[in-house]
């Protein structure tokens, strides 16, 4: 017999009201027995929308891509073992991205845990590498306080995932206990001797750069980096997935690093006689495999600002530390030191230069399928400027690190973990998170098929996400490296593909198609002009691997 309930004082029910108090919107999940009585509690809640999805990798990514948006912890909820596992890509990411990110994993119950019952883990043992924690209250009393420590510490520090497991009949206790949500401890300030210290370094420069990493996303950070940038006329360098937080049409933007950079853009940034590096952990694909800075002695001196005081000195000697919140930091600094003059600093001429041709695109007339490259450089003409864009894991995403220029108003996201299948639901969790902007992915043949089937969830719950489908036929950024090392030994990278635009018409969403020959903006338009999903299927050139090289230029 069913019971009708309201929210009481379950410890699910406890669960659901800290989640309320901390401004939680939307749980995403895929429905498990084992934590039944968590979803009763969310029946009645009026502040939370569950959203259900097709697995869990793709509830993950919704709850990531959320997570991205706001600064604050996203939320999915899985089932123990299967669901468990397939939702750790998005633990792994967010670990990898540092986002912070809630999982609420259902457990066998207390009576028969560590007999080896149906689909039994241990989470210690299984996300203790990849977790900031995890934890495993066994009593409902102790359910406020685990959930307020969990929020704030995937808030704290280098943000990131925290798992919460949840044995099933313990959700169901009664509790008098509330949750009590905690700040999260602010970060250091920069002293006085500090700052006059970063002005001496800059004072003493001729060509200095300015790495700027995710920390810098929100729009304090962008604000007054782009003002600390242009008092000290600094060219910066956008880190790898972070190309959104300066303006890429400013004459100091001095391009993207990340996968497949040339060698004169290794060369260039190593003429640099002084790195601040504001809001990044200086990770490898950032740091071009550690080259520039060089680990662990960079061959100019090194200033690194991070939230995180454990991320100074981890990797690098480095010249002055600053543990700081990057917007903060950048801030207190714009009343340092006189101005600069730009006009004649040839430093930035000379970046500047590079960065106009670098992002001049240049199509390579492929006759197997079409140039990607003219599909994203006239989606970047055509979309609006407060866009969010969406990559998934590939190839393919090279062309919009490269030729789209993105602006004040555009969000990008994208895993830098390097996972595949991110980008549908991440795109669906974007517009569900900010349905007045429009949100366009970019995924490839290989990460649509792992994760497109949560098209149906935008269906299901009214978003409306454009995507861009990328099909060459092969997994393009493994037959590159296949190409270097074993030149013409092709084994393992070949697609074999349904027909896309049928496969997109099946979910009731509008599809669209371009192939060699059609009218690339009028196309692009239409999709852009739809209120509603939409999913463009590209018929990609296989020889145009990428926006750096070509398959021929790889066999010769």
């Amino acid at each position: 017999m069913s019971q009708k309930t309201t929210l009481q004082n379950r410890a699910s029910d406890v669960i659901v009201k800290g989640l309320q108090a901390n401004g939680t919107k939307r749980i995403y999940c895929v429905p498990g027995e084992s934590y039944l009585t968590l979803l009763d509690s969310l029946y009645d809640s009026k502040q939370i929308q569950t959203i259900v999805c097709r697995h869990e990798s793709g509830a993950g990514f919704m709850a990531l891509a959320e997570a991205k948006l706001t600064g604050k912890a996203g939320v999915f909820a899985v089932s123990r073992g299967p669901g468990a596992t397939n939702g750790s890509i998005a633990l792994h990411v967010a670990e990898q991205d540092g986002v912070p990110l809630v999982c609420l994993i259902g457990q066998v119950s207390r009576a028969e845990k560590g007999k080896g019952a149906f689909q039994e883990m241990d989470y210690f043992k299984y996300f203790g590498s990849v977790c900031k924690k995890v934890f495993e209250p066994s009593q409902g009393d102790e359910v406020g306080d685990v959930l307020a420590q969990a929020i704030a510490i995937a808030q704290s520090g280098t943000p990131g995932p925290v798992v919460i497991s949840m044995p099933e009949d313990m959700l169901g206790d009664e509790t008098s206990n509330a949750v009590h949500l905690q700040t999260v401890t602010a970060t250091k300030s920069a002293s006085d001797e500090q700052r006059q210290k970063l002005v001496a370094l800059i004072d003493k420069a001729k060509q200095p750069l300015i790495f700027a990493g995710n920390q810098c996303r929100d729009l304090q950070a962008q604000t007054s980096l782009t003002a600390f940038a242009e008092r000290f006329q600094i060219p910066v360098v956008c880190g790898w997935k972070a190309q959104d937080v300066f303006d890429n049409h400013n004459p100091l933007y001095a391009g993207h690093v990340g996968f497949g950079a040339p060698l004169v853009q290794k060369q260039l940034y190593s003429k640099a006689d002084l790195i601040i590096a504001v809001g990044s952990r200086l990770g490898d694909v950032s740091t071009m495999n550690y080259q520039v800075p060089k680990a662990s002695k960079p061959d100019q001196p090194l200033v690194h600002i991070n939230q995180d005081e454990a991320q100074i000195g981890k990797v690098y000697e480095t010249d002055l530390g600053i543990c700081a919140d990057a917007g903060a930091f950048l801030s207190s600094m714009l009343d340092m030191g006189a101005p600069r003059d730009g006009q004649a600093n040839e430093w930035v001429k000379e970046i500047k230069a590079f960065v106009d041709d670098f992002m001049t695109f240049q199509s390579v007339e492929p006759d197997d399928g079409v140039d990607f490259g003219k599909v994203v450089t006239a989606t970047a003409q055509l979309a609006p400027d407060d866009a969010i864009i969406i990559t998934d894991s590939g190839n393919f995403s090279s062309w919009v690190h490269r030729y789209w220029r993105l602006g004040k108003g555009h969000t990008l996201l994208g895993a830098v973990g390097g996972a595949m299948g991110f980008g549908v639901p991440g795109a669906v969790g974007a517009a569900l998170t900010q349905p007045d902007r429009m949100v366009i992915c970019v995924v490839g043949d290989g990460g649509i098929l792992m994760t497109g089937q949560e098209i149906a969830t935008a269906v299901q719950y009214g978003a409306k996400p454009k995507i861009i489908l990328s099909d060459n036929g092969i997994y393009g950024t493994i037959r590159t490296h296949q190409e270097k090392r074993f030149c013409g030994r092709v084994n393992g990278t070949n697609l074999k593909n349904p027909d896309f635009t049928k496969w997109a018409d099946s979910f009731g969403v509008q599809s669209l198609s371009i192939k060699q020959g059609d009218a690339i903006q009028a196309t692009l338009q239409k999709m852009l002009d739809h209120d509603g999903p939409s999913i463009v299927h590209v018929h990609s050139s296989a020889e145009a691997l990428s926006a750096f090289t070509t398959l021929s230029a790889l066999k010769s």
